[in-house]
């Protein structure tokens, strides 16, 4: 069966896809693109396609709305030996996203207009995925004052998102604070879970084999008093919180609790914690050290658990690249993160639908659909149907490759999944009609 007759625009061209599957509602279909909105699905979009339409065979891939990252590093400005604004969407776009939310933690921090702007202006220009900064709690992140929220929100940015990622609001009084501000202009705070004094010198999860390799455990604790916490001052607000990449079966079951009662709290869990488990610290290589740490095998068989029920709204990749030197060296002086942006779906695809436990469409629903709802951007996160914006991601479910940081297309190489074979490849990513990703390559801007 063809996918759809798709026709996309590419220039003066109307592309037309032929015999895609259609997740939500388990169809092969065609579908017409034409002045970047999808202008017809089914039987009717071969019949309405004009005579210059690009066609473009469909036939065994699965058709997604474009997929949005609710959590990526981008580097820029101040990191662009890790990444920049340019390569980090290119890599996003090739791993099927159409949109990215870019954290803070830059040089200068996005803690004013002026910056937000600035990666706003960027991704503009870079045209791979819509760009959408993530604006900083503190001031400099330093976790004593608000940031300039109010002029991130009313500028050019329509900053929603704020987030102190990879530092911990920790004081109860600012977090507190940053909740009560964002509910003027229907904000979240995204909190990245971790009491710094009961992790302190921290280097993987504590356990028993955190013991045996001589290592500083990272309790499960110190990231479920942060949320428990969280959810108690949201309620009390009457605030949106959403808990950045949680990894225990503890965080699961506080966000389980938190929505029984009410409170306006969301979650995401990131690949790495849904497929790789602290076992791998036993190597003592730093691809594998990140922050929050790889868990414990039960802790990723609940991560799974409650992306599948629900209770975990969506996945975020938490996409984080480092230059070659801050991981080729000895554990303890490797920096945290790993790249993520290229294989977040295949190991979607892997963990949570080749194992039952998730369909095409509850995958649309937590990569795509949830988190553009909680960072509230238009546009996207839509259901593929006629009068929707042509954001649009083509999958081929059956291909099966190899992962080589090498031939990746983000800056940075520090991939843990290196050398692992996994399922599903993006064929097409369209932005807004337009084909950034033709046959799994990235297409430049100027030969759209």
């Amino acid at each position: 069966m063809a996918f759809m007759d798709w026709a996309v625009e590419v220039a003066a061209a109307h592309p037309e896809l032929k015999g895609a599957f259609i997740n939500a509602d388990g169809e092969w279909l065609d579908i017409l693109l034409a002045d970047g909105v999808i202008a017809a699905i089914g039987p009717d979009a071969a019949a309405q396609a004009p005579d210059d339409a690009v066609r473009h065979d469909a036939d065994g891939l699965v058709a997604l709305p474009g997929l949005v990252d609710i959590h990526t590093h981008l580097r820029e400005p101040g990191g662009e030996s890790a990444e920049t604004v340019f390569t980090g969407t290119r890599a996003a776009a090739v791993g099927g996203y159409t949109s990215v939310f870019a954290m803070a933690n830059t040089n200068p921090v996005q803690d004013n207009a002026g910056v937000v702007e600035q990666v706003l202006r960027l991704g503009r220009e870079a045209g791979w995925v819509d760009v959408h900064p993530v604006g900083a709690v503190s001031a400099g992140l330093e976790g004593r004052h608000l940031s300039e929220m109010s002029a991130m929100a009313h500028s050019a940015a329509r900053v929603r998102v704020f987030s102190d990622d990879g530092k911990c609001v920790s004081d109860p009084v600012l977090m507190r604070r940053a909740l009560e501000y964002v509910k003027g202009f229907g904000g979240v705070i995204a909190q990245h879970s971790q009491d710094p004094a009961l992790t302190d010198g921290s280097q993987m999860n504590e356990s028993r084999l955190s013991g045996e390799l001589g290592l500083a455990g990272w309790p499960a604790v110190a990231e479920e008093a942060v949320i428990a916490r969280d959810i108690l001052l949201a309620k009390h607000v009457g605030s949106r919180l959403h808990v950045c990449h949680l990894s225990t079966a503890g965080s699961v079951d506080l966000i389980r609790w938190g929505k029984r009662m009410g409170v306006a709290v969301t979650a995401e869990a990131t690949p790495h914690h849904l497929l790789l488990t602290e076992d791998l610290a036993s190597t003592y290589n730093p691809l594998y050290k990140v922050n929050p740490p790889l868990r414990s095998a039960e802790d990723v068989a609940a991560v799974r658990e409650g992306l599948a029920d629900g209770t975990i709204d969506c996945v975020g990749t938490d996409h984080a690249p480092h230059p070659l030197e801050a991981k080729d060296c000895e554990w303890q002086a490797g920096a945290f993160g790993m790249t993520g942006l290229e294989t977040a779906l295949p190991i979607l695809i892997s963990t949570m639908v080749e194992t039952g436990r998730m369909t095409w469409a509850d995958l649309a629903r937590v990569m795509s659909a949830a988190p553009a709802a909680i960072g509230r951007v238009e546009g996207q996160g839509q259901h593929i149907r006629a009068g929707s914006r042509a954001n649009i991601t083509l999958v081929d479910p059956a291909e099966r490759r190899t992962v080589d940081p090498q031939q990746q297309w983000t800056r940075s190489t520090n991939c843990p999944y290196t050398g692992m074979e996994l399922p599903g490849r993006v064929r097409y990513t369209i932005l807004a009609g337009a084909i950034t990703v033709d046959d799994a390559a990235p297409v430049a801007k100027e030969d759209r």
